[in-house]
């Protein structure tokens, strides 16, 4: 997350918020096969702004049931490193495809700048957390790809 800088509009590095220290524990879902190699494509990425104001657990059917793949918390770090502007104020989105076996589903956005956050240093950077898998957001997509690609 560190090494997720938006260019002009946050100089600040992305992090990982405190609430979601266990991230390590988010492992691709069922059904999500990534490949098992050093590195591979994702083909035709989408931020998921279809899906603003969706439940996690009512966009994932739609989005598998439609022959994409939802992105892994790996895959989406990865995404914003290479391509910053995929993050927006108000356009930001979740990872469906990594779970760790309870309701939380992690997603990418813009930090506030909350003071458990660490306040107003932190205003605009990149933030990986999580939401509630029943709960839906105005502001929060559900990114998902076409295919995965490996050599």
């Amino acid at each position: 997350m560190p090494l997720i800088i938006r260019g002009a509009r946050s100089p600040k590095p992305g992090f990982v918020s405190p609430d979601t220290a266990d991230i390590d524990r988010f492992t691709p879902i069922d059904g999500v096969d990534v490949p098992d190699v050093d590195a591979y494509l994702l083909l035709d990425v989408h931020r998921g702004d279809e899906y603003l104001s969706w439940r996690p657990d009512d966009a994932l059917p739609v989005i598998t049931g439609r022959g994409r793949t939802p992105l892994t918390v790996h895959e989406g770090i990865a995404l914003v490193t290479l391509v910053p502007e995929a993050l927006e104020k108000n356009r930001c989105f979740m990872l469906l495809g990594s779970r760790c076996g309870d309701r939380r589903v992690p997603a990418l956005w813009i930090s506030g700048g909350s003071a458990r956050d660490g306040g107003s240093v932190r205003r605009g950077a990149a933030k990986l957390g999580w939401c509630w898998a029943g709960n839906l957001h105005t502001w929060l997509g559900h990114a998902a790809a076409a295919a995965r690609l490996a050599g």
